[in-house]
């Protein structure tokens, strides 16, 4: 049972990220500020440490896919950020200990780093035309903000439910 519900909740996470989206912008006062939830690839990052890297990287594939067929014009950007953001998240947590508050800080990190390297490719294909500054304070604070609260909220239940399914494969292999 438990080995289904890892995948299944990734696509549930894919699909409640536009459900989400339809609260941003927020306006306060004359500044608009966009929140982008990264449901998928704080999930994704949870499997990566606490489950199995080529998994997470497989979903990631997948997921970027339907990313980029869905939300956006180009077919392969997210398709190769998503692993590579799980990937990257394999060769830090190598290097640093795996308890709960670290993977959410690493999360909250590679965030960062999607957001910021996702900007960069738009501006370079002439997607955006929004400045730095303005990206940096019109989207990504605000969005490391809602996802800070996201990863606060669930970090803990992904972990128990990746453990769960980590002890249940061990006992197949036994």
């Amino acid at each position: 049972m438990i080995r289904s519900v890892i995948p299944l909740i990734a696509v549930l996470l894919f699909f409640l990220e536009p459900v989400f989206s339809l609260f941003s912008p927020v306006n306060i006062g004359s500044d608009s500020y966009t929140l982008v939830p990264r449901f998928v690839i704080v999930y994704l990052i949870f499997i990566a440490v606490y489950y199995s890297r080529k998994h997470a990287i497989i979903y990631g594939i997948v997921l970027g896919l339907l990313y980029d067929m869905y939300h956006i014009d180009i077919i392969g950007l997210y398709a190769f950020l998503y692993p590579l953001i799980c990937f990257i998240a394999t060769l830090i947590i190598r290097q640093i200990h795996r308890h709960i508050v670290t993977v959410m800080f690493l999360a909250l990190l590679l965030i960062i780093v999607l957001e910021v390297l996702s900007y960069f490719f738009a501006s370079l294909v002439s997607l955006t035309s929004i400045g730095l500054d303005e990206f940096i304070t019109g989207r990504l604070i605000p969005t490391i903000i809602a996802n800070s609260i996201f990863v606060g909220m669930f970090g803990w239940f992904f972990k128990t439910l990746i453990y769960k399914r980590v002890v249940e494969r061990q006992g197949e292999t036994l």
